[in-house]
């Protein structure tokens, strides 16, 4: 996962609350266990109405609880897959957050009418180390649990952050007791 510190650049808007993570992903498109690939079914449904249109752009804003419904990670990743680095909402489904958040897609709750304002503005910047989201000569502070801002801005995962006790998870494997017959080959 690769470390943030700013997203910046164009804004895509989905002016649209309740957005459920099989309208992001449908399930007919969950068959396979790798993150990549998802993109192009993003909002594979909404794509067919006439005058859909969903350019790729760094940030993504949209309505309010972002992200409801199933606790499908694959929502998260097609997002991902599609271009998206961030979105902006005025709230978001919790296990979505989450599953964002463990793979680097920044979520960021502001209220509603700045949510409106970036979405107007066009493009913006976000600032993780400064909590600032920035638009239209604005700055406006956004708030992230201090351990999910720390793992952001470090680029680590759930596999990067058990590495870093590498050498204690291997001392404790090579120290503790083993009553009964060994199970590995060494």
């Amino acid at each position: 996962m690769e470390p943030i510190k700013t997203i910046s650049g164009a804004v895509s808007d989905l002016d649209r609350s309740d957005v459920d993570t099989d309208q992001i992903i449908p399930k007919q498109f969950l068959k396979r266990i790798e993150r990549s690939g998802f993109g192009e079914f993003l909002f594979y449904d909404w794509a067919k109405e006439p005058g859909w249109s969903l350019p790729v752009n760094p940030i993504l804003t949209a309505g309010r609880n972002f992200g409801c419904g199933s606790s499908r990670e694959h929502a998260a990743w097609a997002l991902e897959d599609y271009g998206f680095k961030a979105i902006v909402a005025p709230s978001f489904g919790d296990i979505f957050y989450s599953n964002s958040t463990k793979i680097g897609l920044l979520p960021v709750v502001l209220e509603e009418p700045d949510v409106r304002a970036l979405a107007q503005a066009g493009a913006g910047e976000i600032d993780l180390e400064a909590q600032q989201v920035r638009f239209g000569g604005r700055s406006v502070p956004f708030s992230i649990d201090a351990e999910i801002r720390r793992r952001l801005l470090g680029g680590l995962d759930d596999i990067a952050l058990t590495l870093k006790d590498e050498d204690a998870i291997a001392a404790y494997e090579r120290e503790r007791e083993r009553p009964g017959p060994l199970t590995n080959a060494l």
